[in-house]
């Protein structure tokens, strides 16, 4: 899972601490965290200035320094500023000639900047004032960072990070907050809130029920039985709506979440064996001890099918429930169980695949394993476009049907075979990237700023953004949102719907048992046993940021079946009696592993508030 950076101002504006142009009445203030060394800010002063001048006395404007890194001459301008600000108290007379100055500077600009200025305290040299003045500035830069600020310019808009184009009219409208403006940023902020993809799951799970115990509930069950197909002459291909959902759809998600696992573990966290290890010898317990349990509980016989409910987790409330629990959880705790329940669902999906299946037609398959290397030459030849795979990969869920094999493991093939790290000449196409800027600005000089950039230009950027790019990025970047806010919310509102009533536990006590207690119970203690000794035997290390004690709350929220376990219920049971009671019992089994997990985090002890060593 992607964590997302700080979109808010980390330090409110203060007028003892920061340098301001405009009254503290103002409406809408904008800040600016910018460096004297970027173009880019030099760029923004004049769209600053014009909207200074637009909206008067409306708006104050801040800035605050976030020299480049990595150039010393960017850093020692900064200083100067504020070092002539504590000095002189002129900072906005220093701030406008460095910025007339850069973005270039060369040894000895800085001193002379202060001398055109007629800035004599600058050569007085007291060391306390520059002392002074470098901490300032690294209050700024530890500011920035704790407000998820990556680069220069970085605007807010009253106290919220502004992501748009820094145009004078597109900065205008966001600062004005029309109606659309409003609205993006309310989506803006509900996407990137951490339990929003659970919140939305929850919510059709919610009406399913509510719909299932109505009067609507007969039509509404009906509905997603209805046929809703292709017909191309006298051939035609139609699945009752459920079948487009669980088929289909959940094809989406399991490529997200197989392209989330191969990037933490290609680039991300979890690149080196041994901090890859501990997640997945931890997922490997947490599915083995649910499943023996469940098997040890139900009687032989058709039920002994449904062993696989118990082993998977739903990663969308398992994780939203972490982020809901603030800094009480630490960061490398959420990437353990991110890892640990995101191998528990691609291991389902396999499971599935080849435990559920009734019939396999040959011919399929062996079209589908012809498809697959197709995909994976497209890895080795180093195709780089998402389009190849995105094409080939609609063909193999079509193989994967017709072989009677479950489609949705072409979302997780797909994923495998995806490229997920830039290309090998990453530094050449960025060279190339800026060769064509370069060359454009000096062909069309003035006239670049009236037209913009050339057809032949944009075309060229195009292509190199194209191939810096990895497919797996794009994917992940353009398919996500569905997955976590249509998809999911869909398969609730298609599965989770269930007439409550107590005649579905007779008959079934054994049933319910094994999936209750394989979920709270098996998950946790195979997840913390298996952790526990991979790290005594020295096969993997537990990251000191976490205790075992939260490790084990994170067990016990992996228990959260409720979306991969009513899939696998549809799978596994044909009676609609048993499946009636499996969901049921996989709804009681999530909700006493989410209150288990949270009573478990939500205390921290004196020792899990210490950092963890460096």
């Amino acid at each position: 899972m992607v964590h997302a950076r700080p979109t808010k101002l980390d330090r409110p504006v203060d007028s003892r601490q920061d340098h301001i142009l405009g009254s503290s009445d103002a409406d809408i203030t904008l800040v600016e965290y910018g460096s004297y060394a970027c173009r880019h800010c030099q760029a923004a002063q004049e769209i600053i200035d014009a909207l200074r001048n637009r909206f008067g006395t409306r708006m104050r404007y801040v800035f605050r320094h976030r020299p480049i890194p990595g150039s010393d001459h960017a850093k020692q301008a900064a200083e100067l500023a504020e070092y002539v600000s504590e000095a002189t108290g002129q900072f906005w007379t220093i701030h406008q000639a460095l910025m007339n100055h850069g973005p270039t500077f060369r040894d000895g600009d800085l001193e002379r900047i202060a001398s055109d200025l007629n800035l004599s305290a600058i050569e007085a040299r007291n060391e306390a004032a520059h002392a002074a003045a470098a901490a300032r500035v690294a209050q700024d830069v530890r500011s920035a960072l704790h407000s998820g600020v990556l680069e220069t310019p970085t605007f807010f808009i009253n106290r919220r990070r502004y992501e748009g184009p820094w145009d004078e009219s597109s900065l205008a409208e966001a600062m004005l907050g029309s109606l659309g403006q409003r609205l993006h940023t309310a989506t803006v902020d509900f996407v990137r809130w951490g339990p929003s993809a659970g919140l939305s799951l929850l919510l059709m799970s919610v009406v399913a029920v509510l719909l299932a115990n109505s009067p609507f509930g007969p039509p509404f069950q009906a509905w997603w039985g209805e046929p809703l197909g292709v017909q191309l002459g006298g051939r035609a291909f139609a699945l009752p709506l459920l079948e487009w959902v669980n088929d289909g759809l959940l094809t989406i998600f399991f490529l997200v979440v197989g392209l989330e696992i191969k990037r933490e573990f290609t680039v991300g966290r979890l690149a080196t064996p041994r901090a890859a290890a501990l997640p997945v010898i931890a997922a490997l317990g947490g599915m083995i001890a649910p499943a023996l349990i469940y098997l040890l509980i139900v009687p032989s016989g058709p039920l002994h099918k449904g062993w696989g409910m118990t082993i998977a987790t739903d990663t969308a409330f398992a994780v939203a429930l972490l982020v809901l629990l603030g800094n009480r959880v630490p960061v490398e705790l959420r990437v353990f169980l991110t890892a640990a329940v995101i191998m528990d669902d691609l291991v389902a999906i396999a499971l599935i695949a080849f435990f559920y299946t009734e019939a396999i037609d040959l011919q399929y398959l062996l079209a589908s394993v012809a498809v697959t290397g197709l995909l994976g030459a497209f890895n080795r030849w180093g195709v780089y476009r998402s389009l190849p795979y995105g094409v080939v990969g609609v063909a193999l869920w079509a193989c994967l049907h017709g072989a009677g094999l479950h489609a949705t493991l072409a979302g997780v093939i797909l994923a495998v075979v995806t490229p997920t790290r830039p290309p090998a000449n990453l530094r050449a196409l960025m060279a190339q990237a800026e060769g064509v800027i370069r060359a454009e600005i000096k062909r069309a000089k003035e006239a670049l700023m009236q037209q913009g950039p050339s057809e032949p230009a944009l075309l060229a950027m195009d292509v190199i953004h194209d191939r810096i790019e990895s497919p797996a990025s794009k994917l992940l970047r353009s398919i996500e949102p569905w997955s976590s806010y249509i998809v999911l919310p869909l398969f609730a509102l298609a599965n989770a719907g269930v007439v409550w009533s107590l005649g579905a536990f007779e008959g079934h006590g054994r049933l319910m048992s094994g999936i209750v207690l394989g979920l709270v119970l098996g998950k946790p203690v195979g997840i913390f046993t298996a952790a526990w000794l991979a790290a005594r035997l020295g096969v993997a290390v537990k990251p000191a940021a976490y205790s075992w004690r939260q490790l084990l709350g994170a067990g016990a929220l992996a228990g959260i079946g409720f979306t991969m376990s009513l899939f696998i219920a549809g799978q596994a049971f044909q009676n609609p009696r048993d499946y009636v009671a499996a969901k049921i019992a996989i709804f009681i089994a999530s909700l006493m592993a989410g209150v288990t997990g949270i009573m478990i985090l939500w205390t921290r002890r004196p020792e899990e508030n210490r950092p963890p060593p460096a």
